[in-house]
């Protein structure tokens, strides 16, 4: 078992409940994506599985550890965030070796992975580029290369490829199948985007909002690598429809009424 959310809720010092106790078991190598409507708690907990925010009770292991244990384990993790957040005066290189140098790892050998990690999201000619020279999807591609520097078991990311065009987000949604695939990651993924759940996902966990909490959870049994072809399939259809459906549950509050 990769990642244990046991009964782990948050609440803030004013009162609001961003999220009731959550039960969640996800397995060495899966995809799992968190969908839902906007402030079901879905970047609150993949926060509290990152180590980022502390829940207000219950606990959350890592390959059996505390989060905070998680070496102890011989497991690394990383953080891809919404925005790139990148250093604009330091070229793609230096970017992506950040961790490394933070981590005190020796620069000969911290090169040689950096190289590797841009050879990895096919960004090796532009090594020596500052950020402004790139596209959105480029900068994201560093993003996810600065966190596969660290040669990472588990990638947690929040909405990465939210804010890019779709054509752009396709690509990285393939990309970054293969990347799981061909690196054998566990990961959590957050997304608003049904299609985008549907096409990466081994398992899809629905939340609903106010305050958040799980409602639902779907076994996409679909083979690898997916195409696109998949996603104009009767099949795909299918299983978009069903979380169409659990996603307009899940975006009532407990006092409103469903629509007919």
């Amino acid at each position: 078992m990769a990642v244990e959310v046991l009964s782990a809720h948050k609440t803030y010092p004013d009162g609001t409940v961003a999220l009731q106790p959550v039960d969640l078991a996800i397995r060495e190598g899966e995809f799992v994506t968190l969908l839902g409507p906007s402030g079901c708690g879905k970047s609150t907990l993949l926060k509290m599985v990152a180590g980022l925010l502390e829940p207000s009770d219950g606990r959350l292991l890592l390959w059996r550890k505390p989060v905070a244990r998680l070496e102890e384990a011989g497991r690394k993790l990383a953080f891809v965030f919404q925005a790139p957040t990148l250093m604009p005066w330091a070229s793609v290189a230096s970017n992506v070796r950040l961790p490394l140098d933070l981590a005190g790892v020796p620069r000969a050998q911290a090169e040689a992975r950096v190289a590797e990690a841009l050879q990895l999201v096919g960004l090796e000619k532009f090594a020596q580029a500052l950020p402004r020279a790139l596209s959105g999807g480029m900068q994201m591609r560093v993003s996810i290369a600065r966190s596969l520097v660290v040669q990472p078991d588990l990638l947690l990311m929040d909405e990465p490829f939210g804010a890019l065009d779709e054509i752009t987000r396709h690509k990285l949604d393939a990309e970054l199948l293969s990347l799981w695939a061909d690196r054998k990651l566990t990961v959590v993924f957050v997304t608003h985007s049904i299609h985008e759940a549907v096409f990466l996902s081994t398992r899809v966990v629905m939340m609903a909002a106010r305050p958040g909490r799980i409602i639902d959870e779907f076994h996409i049994d679909e083979p690898y690598p997916r195409k696109p072809e998949f996603m104009v399939s009767a099949r795909f259809a299918e299983i978009a429809r069903r979380l169409q459906d659990s996603l307009l549950r899940a975006s009532h509050t407990p006092q409103e009424e469903p629509l007919a």
